[in-house]
Order: structure tokens, then C-alpha cells, then sequence
């Protein structure tokens, strides 16, 4: 019965007028931006934030979180038709589903999308329902040195599965960690790295440091991206876009298996939905009669790493809110809202605020069905949305970067903030330097340094008492596995190569 209460309080928020309207607007710009190739969730997000101040912080949640899933339906759009991936996770679409546009064959590759983002959707919102409150409940009994290695182990996840050279993952966190650390001391009351500037006592603004790094430096990332001509949709008739009879029972198990994976890959800190993505269609591939049909048009190569990025997505949010470890970058933006907002997060979050986590989770079934319809008849529409010139986008995207980073603190400071660090994303992504691990550490460095204080203040300075917990000793072993086992890879992709080397 407690879980019928629990959902009907949910529901009071999700079916109220706020609550449905910030939804369909969270979807809706999420697929808008989705569709759009070089802008990503981030981006939009990091745009979004300022308008959170004005909302209750259920219907911003529900609105931010429309966003992040809205922008994986809408990814598909163009790696379809354009073989252009408008998220990260949806370039392993393109594989196969713009082989099928190729062939005749667009609109079935966009029906088996929304269908199995939709499938994915919902079977990581069961395990939202299911798995979150009984991992807060486990962990209201964590300690100051439980919740340091477990953040430890988030971020340590996070640098070394990221895309990219894990050193350089690493090399960002520490980064995200300095820049958190800037700012008055909360114990001593001491300025630590503010150069003697009024402005950083308070520390580096997260709004200006989200929208700096993956708002002005996508932009300016991309400026040399050319318009691109819409594809004809005059044949994109429903008729059109239903498999073949013979598709449909290996496309639902193909379906499920994504969705499967897709949700177990993104409730792990530092996952991600690419990497679930990548790994399902791996999976399938690999599982498959005829794996050499993969990549010229086989429809089970769309409904895999489809089914498995949202899945990813809406999972993603079980260590957030239940232990308020972020999974990847955006789940960090999301806590840095909740924080904004003044909410703690972590395993009280479920009790304390019930209403925030129930409405979140009953949005994430009304989002998804909203989903389904924009998708499936809006095509066209979306589509259109590529013929948006960037020299128009773009500029209008820095000037409401500016208006809305300027309207949280009314300060110019925080504009000049939002262009410094959008330079320093630029390079960064010129230097294949992933960003995401910064802000990852950014939220979670404060947290960590009080927790550390906290446990070494019980442990009366003694560093083994992080030792002297089973989940501390645990999320510490992780860590050090996550951290050896690139290392342990890299030495046998050289041992490898050095015997390659001695037999030629």
C-alpha cells in the first residue's frame, strides 16, 4: 500500500498544470536539441539552469530531467536521416540506421527508434521505482568515511570509463576538485584561491562553469559546421514506417536485451547512456546468426543501442538520487540544481522529499509516453529543424547565455566567467580533453572534503578509519581496481606488441 500512496503523491505533482506543461517543455526542447548535431543535453541543460530559479524545485527537476531522456529520442532523428548523431549515444545509430535511409527504408529505422526508446524508457523507470528507495534505505546508515570512498569511487569511474585516455580523465577531475575549492573554507572561514577578487568568495559559479564549458564551447567548437540541406519527407507516411512481419519477434527481444543492458550499465557511476550504447550493440552483434549484417542496414543494429541510451538515461538516476552520486556529467548538473535549490542530496532524499522524488519518477512515464506522440507524428517537423542555419543558431544561443547567466546573480563578473571558461572548453575539446569529468569532480570535490574532515575529525586523525567501515573498505577497493585495471590493459596492449615486435 505504501507504494500506491507513494505513486498517487507522485501523481498529485506530475498531473498538475506546472507539472505537465514543464514536462511537454522539457521534451520538447530536449528532441529540439537532440535533433540539432554539436549542441547535446549539456548544452541545454547548462541554458535551462537560470530558469530553475523560478520554478519549485519538483517541476524543475521534472523539467531539466525532460531534457536529458527528450535529447536521446531526439539523437536518433539525425543519425538517421543525416548520419549526423546529435548525442554522443547516438552515433553507434548511424551504423546501421542511415543504411536504411540509404535503402528506401527511413521511416521503419525512425519507428523502431522512438518504439525502442520508449521500451527502454519505461523498464528503467520500473527499476527507478524499484531499486532507488531500497538503496537509500541501506544507505541511511552510511557513515562520514562511507560517503567520501563512494564519491571517491564515483569520480574515479567516471575519469577512467569516460571516452578517451583515462589519465586525461583523471587530470580533469583533479581540475573540477581545485575549481570546488575556491571560495571561503566552511570550517575555518578562511579565502582559499580567490586572488583577492570579491567576487569568487562565494566560489565559481556552477551555472557560469555548466554553460562556459558545454554551452559557449560547443558553439564555438562547431562554428565551422556548414548548412546542410533537409532531406525530402513526402514518403514518411505511417504505412510506411511499420516493420516487416517477420521483424517484429527478434526486434523485441533485441528490445528488451538493450533495455536490459542499457539499465544496468547506467545505474553504475560514470557509465553513461554512449557507453550502454556501445555495449549493446556490441552484445547483439555478437549474439546474432549473421553478425556480418550489422552495419548495412540490419533494423536490430537501431533498436539495440536505442532501447539501451534511454534505458541508460532514466537509470542513471538511481545512484543520483539515492546516494547522491551523479552517473555522468548530466545527472552532476541535475545535483547541482537540487543543491541550488537548497535540498541535500542522498539516501534522505526519498523520505525528506517525497514529493520531488515521486513526481520525478511518475514524470519519467508521462515524459515518455509525451515522447512517443511528438516523435512519431513531428517528423517532418524535426527534420525541417535541420535546415536552421548555424550562423542564426549560434548567436542566439551566446546572447541567451549571456542574459541567463547574468539574471542568477545580476552580475557582469559571472558573464566574463561564462566566456573564460568557454574558451577553456573549446581547447579542451581541441585537446580531446573530456570536459565531463570537471564538473563531475566540481560537484562532487566540496561534499568529499567535508565528508574526509568529518570521518578524520571521528577517527581522531587516523587514516585507517576509512578502513574500518565494510562499505568504506568496499567503494576503496573498487576505486583501486578501477584505477589499476587501465593500467594492467595498457601494460598488456604493450607486452603484446613487444612480442609482436621480437617474432618479425
Amino acid at each position: 500500500m505504501d507504494i500506491l500512496h507513494n505513486l498517487a503523491l507522485g501523481a498529485g505533482v506530475a498531473f498538475s498544470l506546472h507539472g505537465l506543461l514543464f514536462c511537454f517543455v522539457g521534451v520538447l526542447v530536449g528532441t529540439f536539441v537532440g535533433v540539432l548535431p554539436g549542441i547535446g543535453p549539456l548544452a541545454a541543460i547548462s541554458l535551462a539552469l537560470p530558469l530553475t530559479y523560478y520554478l519549485s524545485p519538483p517541476i524543475a527537476l521534472i523539467m531539466l530531467a525532460g531534457i536529458f531522456y527528450g535529447a536521446q529520442y531526439g539523437g536518433s532523428i539525425a543519425a538517421i536521416l543525416l548520419n549526423l548523431p546529435g548525442t554522443a549515444s547516438a552515433a553507434v545509430t548511424c551504423l546501421d540506421g542511415n543504411q536504411l535511409t540509404k535503402q528506401g527504408r527511413p521511416g521503419v529505422a525512425l519507428f523502431t527508434a522512438a518504439i525502442a526508446s520508449f521500451t527502454g524508457g519505461i523498464f528503467a523507470l520500473v527499476m527507478v521505482l524499484g531499486f532507488t528507495p531500497m538503496i537509500a534505505s541501506f544507505a541511511t546508515d552510511f557513515g562520514a568515511q562511507d560517503y567520501f570512498s563512494i564519491m571517491l569511487l564515483g569520480l574515479v569511474a567516471a575519469s577512467t570509463l569516460s571516452v578517451g585516455s583515462p589519465l586525461k580523465g583523471m587530470t580533469m577531475v583533479v581540475l573540477g576538485i581545485a575549481l570546488g575549492m575556491v571560495g571561503i573554507d566552511d570550517t575555518s572561514g578562511a579565502e582559499r584561491f580567490t586572488f583577492g577578487l570579491l567576487a569568487l568568495s562565494d566560489g565559481v559559479n556552477l551555472v557560469a562553469l555548466a554553460m562556459g564549458l558545454f554551452g559557449v564551447g560547443e558553439i564555438l567548437a562547431n562554428l565551422g559546421q556548414t548548412h546542410r540541406e533537409p532531406l525530402k519527407t513526402d514518403g514518411l507516411t505511417f504505412r510506411s514506417m511499420l516493420p516487416r512481419r517477420e521483424e517484429w519477434p527478434g526486434l523485441w527481444r533485441t528490445i528488451l536485451r538493450g533495455s536490459g543492458i542499457g539499465a544496468f550499465v547506467g545505474a553504475l557511476p560514470g557509465s553513461g547512456p554512449a557507453i550502454a550504447a556501445f555495449m549493446s550493440y556490441a552484445a547483439e552483434k555478437k549474439i546474432s546468426r549473421n553478425p556480418e549484417a550489422f552495419g548495412k542496414g540490419e533494423l536490430r543494429g537501431v533498436a539495440s543501442p536505442e532501447s539501451a541510451n534511454n534505458a541508460a538515461v532514466q537509470a542513471a538516476f538511481i545512484p543520483t538520487l539515492s546516494l547522491g552520486i551523479p552517473g555522468d556529467a548530466v545527472m552532476a548538473v541535475l545535483l547541482g540544481a537540487m543543491i541550488l535549490h537548497g535540498i541535500t542530496p542522498g539516501p534522505m532524499l526519498v523520505t525528506s522529499e517525497p514529493e520531488m522524488f515521486w513526481g520525478l519518477v511518475v514524470s519519467f512515464g508521462i515524459g515518455n509516453f509525451m515522447l512517443l506522440i511528438l516523435n512519431l507524428p513531428l517528423i517532418r517537423v524535426w527534420v525541417r529543424m535541420l535546415s536552421i542555419p548555424y550562423h542564426l543558431l549560434y548567436p542566439a544561443m551566446l546572447f541567451f547565455i549571456c542574459v541567463g547567466v547574468y539574471s542568477v546573480r545580476n552580475s557582469v563578473f559571472d558573464i566574463y566567467s561564462t566566456l573564460i571558461f568557454g574558451v577553456i572548453g573549446y581547447f579542451l575539446i581541441r585537446l580531446r580533453y573530456p570536459p565531463a569529468p570537471l564538473l563531475l569532480g566540481f560537484i562532487l570535490g566540496p561534499m568529499m572534503e567535508v565528508h574526509f574532515r568529518r570521518a578524520l575529525l571521528l577517527g581522531r586523525g587516523d587514516y585507517t578509519t576509512f578502513f574500518d567501515s565494510v562499505p568504506s573498505t568496499v567503494f576503496l577497493i573498487l576505486s583501486a581496481l578501477f584505477l589499476l585495471l587501465p593500467l594492467w590493459s595498457t601494460f598488456r596492449r604493450r607486452t603484446a606488441r613487444l612480442s609482436k615486435e621480437g617474432r618479425d
